[in-house]
């Protein structure tokens, strides 16, 4: 999920072309140990790989995000235990990836970038799923769609990776497209859904009229913030002030006093629960402001509400692109019935798009009937009205997004997510 770190480009066209096969092996390899290879999922048919398929997917696996990840790939295996491990003729090999380091404790670029290359430089491989970060995908992306290999995001939301942004500069999405031919996809509904529902809300819910916004300056967190920025001033709300945090720094009192003076209605964080949300609302409640905090789906997590107490919590809401587990129904209520049968716990938000990602890849294996990237892609990228998963009847648009656009609120009661509204945005 993430917006605008400036600073962290992705590779150029140009240097993505000056790499050559030999080079994407020798990265591969010397970048395995970083890459946090987390093992296989199936089992190979024969030594030569040849009637064998398989699926790579690269996500924070070190860190607080592992909770969440746990539940993506537990949705990607079932998916696979759905088709009996193979398609066709095809068994279905799956290799679980980290591109998280100890060190930064979230995604971090090298690591992204060797996974990406690691799945280009094995002709077994037929689909990318991931990553979980926006920022992450900045990274991924370019090598992926220069390799022709498809990817499949489960959680990445920052529109400006598949649409070109009002006023944006960038170059966005060309600058993902070395190729010129579209390679990602996303079975997750975007920003640009969830920032202005969530300005709507805090006005029309919440009565908000002063609203100071703080963000991580990440690429997801700095977007969806000033997508919440933008819709609030469309409608009315006063901007305070917005600020972007350092978030490895040891406290936030500073800025929470800063804040807490304004007695703002509401304060909006665009981040995560990795960039430190938990520890800004203890220092926000540390000073005084007793006032709703609402913050984006980097949150929605258990991590989260693990990260202060019931009592720093306590008015916090918290947005989520899609429907919570709890109010799916058909499809999407088995899957959970499932997933609990199976793993004997609820699973996190962001599970069923995990399943999604690996059903409707499986689905386009079985329409091709071959090993063959190119076929796979193409026609991953036409699914229309799919709806042999559990978030519904979908399709993919021209620019690889789903048109399920669908947000939920939720507020933080008793230590869980508590659904307050749904909106359904489809296409």
């Amino acid at each position: 999920m993430e917006p605008r770190q400036v600073n962290n480009r992705p590779e150029s066209a140009a240097e993505s072309r000056a790499v050559s096969r030999r080079r994407f092996l020798g990265v591969a390899a010397a970048g395995a140990a970083g890459a946090g290879l987390a093992g296989f999922y199936g089992c190979r048919n024969g030594g030569n790989g040849g009637e064998t398929i398989k699926i790579v997917s690269s996500l924070p696996r070190t860190g607080s995000a592992q909770g969440q990840t746990d539940t993506i790939v537990n949705g990607i295996k079932l998916a696979i235990d759905d088709a009996g491990g193979k398609v066709g003729d095809f068994t279905i090999e799956y290799t679980d990836m980290d591109d998280a380091t100890a060190a930064a404790g979230k995604w971090d670029g090298p690591a992204e970038a060797a996974n990406a290359r690691k799945a280009v430089a094995d002709d077994d491989v037929m689909v990318f799923i991931g990553p979980y970060n926006s920022g992450a995908a900045k990274v991924s992306m370019p090598i992926l769609n220069e390799g022709g290999v498809l990817q499949i995001s489960p959680a990445a939301t920052w529109p400006g990776l598949t649409k070109k942004q009002p006023g944006d500069t960038s170059g966005e999405p060309d600058i993902y497209r070395p190729s010129g031919k579209v390679t990602f996809c996303r079975v997750c509904p975007t920003d640009d859904v969830q920032g202005p529902l969530s300005a709507d809300f805090a006005k029309e819910t919440l009565g908000a009229k002063r609203v100071y916004i703080l963000d991580d300056k990440e690429l997801y967190g700095a977007g969806i913030a000033g997508l919440f920025q933008k819709r609030c001033e469309e409608t009315g709300v006063q901007i305070l002030g917005r600020e972007g945090i350092v978030p490895t720094q040891q406290t936030f009192s500073e800025i929470a006093s800063k804040v807490a003076a304004l007695k703002p209605d509401m304060v909006y964080f665009g981040g995560t629960t990795q960039t430190a949300a938990g520890r800004l609302i203890k220092d926000l409640r540390a000073a005084g402001l007793t006032c709703p905090v609402m913050v984006p789906d980097g949150c929605y997590e258990q991590a989260f509400l693990e990260s202060a107490s019931a009592r720093d919590l306590a008015n916090v809401y918290a947005t989520f692109g899609g429907t919570d587990p709890s109010l799916l129904k058909g499809a999407g209520a088995e899957f959970v019935k499932k997933y609990k049968a199976k793993h004997g716990k609820e699973p996190e938000a962001y599970a069923i798009y995990g399943y999604e990602a690996g059903k409707v890849f499986l689905e386009a294996v079985k329409k091709v009937g071959k090993k063959d990237r190119e076929a796979i892609l193409k026609e991953c990228l036409a699914t229309k009205d799919f709806s042999s998963g559990a978030a519904g009847t979908w399709s993919f648009d021209k620019d690889g997004d789903t048109t399920l656009q669908q947000l939920t609120i939720t507020k933080v009661e008793n230590g869980k997510f508590v659904p307050q509204k749904t909106v359904d945005k489809k296409k």
